[in-house]
């Protein structure tokens, strides 16, 4: 039965007997499908005939009726291909996975035209997360695909310093690949130098009314002059009309009649703390580098507020103060990766909302305790890195007594006012709560029961390893303690945040894992699978470094067992309770669920290197890999420790409750049901990872089978009672395995980690 006819039963089917009758209705639809049928013939009749004349016309020889026929099918098929591929493409299903897929697959030029046109369609924060693959494309693969890129690419750079900035530090760094002949005139060193340009930023129209017209704010902490300008979202124009800036050799305030660039202020911010990083690495010890950082950080402040912010955030803000004293050297051998915490300020747009005034540090103590500042009252003053020249080498710009001046302050200051903070607090408290308060018994009893039950364990300070402290330190204890002790922290929108610094490495790989590890938690979650893992955010500023977003709440397994002296079984009971307490259940279902997870994670990516400083342990019991820069084809050395799907210790069957125990059959089938849910979705997975091969270098792609690899882990072929087995088999084989105790061993002798 035809569409029509079946529609004309359909509304015969219904209650509308009384209206017209069934079968006047049908004879009337049966004589307008012969007419549409004499219609389509007539049609067909008439391009025949055209067709006919034109090959007459053209043909020299008379063509056989057979081939005729055989080209009038291909046209049809391929007409019939191209509108159900215009379907796909404007329905509802189409992703922007999909269209990343077809724009890296299709060899047809009006295809890839039409992905990069339908970019425009898709939500930002989704396009934005195959930016990599993007870029990656418009570096390596032919003409065509760059053109259809490009307009989206330009458009967005227009639009947001962040997407601007994100894809000149992607463009350099998957350039680097190139030979360094070629690399000079890319098609990806032109579009990065266009966007540091500035040649692509919005019309000044369109933002002059947001800006601030503010003097310049002078500082003098050591009788040598700090400048603050304008926001340098604006043209740089104080009461004489000229920007300022301060030179590196001569403190004196010198006139400037340029606009500042509209990328400058972010770009020397984040050059500073790399530039930070680089210098740390040359200290031999963790405790020098610790002071050297801290004293790096304090002149850090002194430029600060300014229109600048954390790229890993999610949220608009202003970067106000680097707390410098809670800055802290991470583990690591060769390099020197640290952590820091910056206070900023929630705003509704980072290029267009007034910058916060400077509060000095000398002023804030008396104005909280008497609690007289009123932001809204003072005079408006705008933080620009744009008048503040930034040097590699910050003795030129720095003078040393800076240095010792400003140590000094921080460290005459520091605990005299935490206390002043600490006592208002405790008087406003005993003052305001007047009125009884009232307990029942069994809140007592219960109270003193749990307390009695568990002691969280601290940590004491390690030289050796002074992150230890400060990453066990509950982030919600952190933010109030800074809070107190911060000159913004009065204001309602402060926010607290962190940040890993890195250099020396290349996060490339790293950021190809989240993006894999972010895929498969949506998947899951689609899926309603129960696994837990954590990917957290990558920004790759170079080929040699970047920054991380750090795991809160969270201590490595070398950490643990370095500081506590128990086993991991044991330090659940300290930190949890015992075996039949709510908390320790919760935290144990959180252990085997992000257990699981990442043991699917290392099979699927062949994860290496995992020693317990690269497995986190958090508050709530889940576990964090960390460190993907050994997966698929490479592993550390090529030392060949690692042969194990994954790691699987005794030490962790027991946190599950043993071989026999319950959420151990949990674990496996959590990760049996991962499995299958992941290779329902694997083109989603594999594309991520494909696309990124072209063109790299990364030791993750040596070899020619690591894309095959990867889509035969997913083993399509089997039944799910043959997967079940499977995973048996992974899990035995990695329990048993000699090779990651051996490995444990290696690097307990080479670097000491337990």
């Amino acid at each position: 039965m035809c569409r029509t006819q079946f529609r004309a039963t359909h509304i015969m089917s219904q209650n509308l007997s009384a209206v017209i009758d069934p079968e006047v209705a049908l004879k009337a639809c049966q004589e307008v499908l012969l007419k549409v049928q004499l219609q389509n013939q007539d049609h067909l009749d008439r391009d025949l005939d055209q067709d006919q004349d034109q090959d007459q016309d053209q043909a020299s020889e008379p063509c056989t009726p057979w081939l005729i026929a055989e080209e009038d099918e291909e046209e049809a098929v391929q007409t019939s291909k191209q509108s159900w591929l215009l379907r796909l493409f404007e329905s509802k299903l189409f992703d922007v996975s999909m269209a990343i897929s077809y724009l890296y697959k299709s060899k047809e030029p009006g295809v890839q035209a039409y992905i990069g046109n339908r970019l425009f369609s898709f939500p930002d924060e989704d396009a934005e997360f195959y930016l990599p693959q993007l870029l990656s494309m418009y570096v390596h693969m032919d003409t065509e695909v760059g053109d259809a890129i490009r307009p989206y690419l330009l458009h967005r750079c227009r639009g947001s310093i962040t997407f601007s900035l994100l894809s000149a530090w992607l463009l350099g760094a998957y350039s680097s690949d190139m030979h360094i002949s070629t690399q000079r005139h890319s098609r990806g060193t032109k579009l990065r130098r266009l966007i540091l340009s500035e040649e692509l930023k919005p019309n000044q129209n369109q933002n002059n009314h947001n800006c601030l017209r503010d003097e310049v704010f002078l500082v003098s902490p050591s009788r040598k002059t700090h400048q603050r300008s304008k926001s340098d979202a604006c043209t740089a124009t104080s009461v004489h009309g000229a920007a300022l800036r301060r030179t590196g050799s001569n403190p004196r305030v010198e006139h400037l009649h340029e606009e500042p660039e509209r990328l400058r202020p972010q770009r020397d911010f984040v050059k500073s703390l790399l530039c930070i990083g680089k210098r740390l690495a040359t200290l031999p010890t963790k405790e020098q580098k610790t002071q050297r950082l801290i004293s790096e950080l304090s002149l850090l402040n002194h430029k600060l507020p300014g229109r600048v912010w954390l790229p890993t955030a999610d949220h608009q803000h202003h970067v106000v103060r680097v707390p410098h004293t809670q800055a802290v050297v991470l583990n690591s051998k060769d390099k020197a990766p640290y952590i820091i915490y910056v206070e900023v300020v929630e705003c509704e747009s980072f290029e267009t909302s007034p910058v916060p005034i400077r509060i000095p540090e000398t002023r804030i103590r008396t104005a909280r305790s008497a609690e007289n500042l009123d932001c809204g009252s003072v005079e408006h003053r705008a933080g620009s890195y744009s008048t503040v020249q930034n040097y590699d080498n910050d003795d030129e710009a720095w003078a040393t007594d800076d240095i010792g001046q400003l140590q000094v302050e921080g460290e005459g200051q520091t605990s005299s006012s935490d206390n002043i903070s600490q006592f208002s607090v405790d008087s406003l408290t005993s003052l305001e709560s007047k009125e009884p308060v009232f307990i029942a018994a069994g809140d007592i009893r219960r109270r003193l029961s749990e307390n009695l039950a568990h002691t969280p364990t601290t940590f004491r300070r390690d030289p050796e390893d002074p992150s230890a402290v400060a990453l066990k330190e509950p982030w919600e204890e952190k933010v109030r303690r800074i809070r107190e002790g911060s000159p913004y922290g009065h204001l309602p929108n402060w926010r607290l945040l962190s940040v890993i610094v890195k250099c020396g490495d290349d996060l490339r790989q790293e950021l190809l894992a989240y993006q894999v590890l972010k895929q498969l938690q949506s998947i899951w979650q689609q899926e309603r699978v129960p696994l837990w893992i954590k990917p957290y955010k990558i920004v790759v500023m170079s080929s040699d470094s970047g920054m991380i977003e750090p795991v809160l709440n969270a201590v490595s397994l070398h950490q643990v067992r370095k500081q506590s002296q128990l086993s991991l079984l044991d330090y659940f009971l300290q930190e949890h309770g015992s075996f039949t307490t709510e908390a320790f259940l919760s935290a144990q279902r959180n252990f085997v669920q992000s257990c699981a997870g990442y043991s699917l994670i290392c099979y699927l990516l062949q994860v290496k290197d995992r020693h317990n400083g690269n497995i986190l342990l958090d508050s709530e019991g889940h576990i964090i890999h960390i460190d993907f820069g050994f997966i698929l084809s490479s592993s550390p050395r090529n030392l060949g420790f690692e042969t194990s799907a994954f790691k699987l210790t005794s030490e962790f069957v027991d946190v599950m409750g043993g071989l026999d125990g319950d959420m151990f059959i949990y674990y496996k089938m959590l990760m049996l049901q991962g499995l299958i849910a992941a290779r329902k979705h694997m083109e989603k997975v594999l594309q991520i990872v494909e696309i990124m091969q072209q063109g790299s270098h990364l030791p993750c792609f040596h070899g020619s089978s690591t894309i095959r690899g990867l889509k035969e882990r997913f083993h399509m072929s089997l039944t799910e009672e043959q997967l079940q087995g499977l995973v048996e088999q992974l899990v035995d084989g990695s329990m048993r395995s000699i090779t990651t105790k051996l490995y444990d061993s290696f690097q307990y002798v080479t670097n000491g980690i337990m």
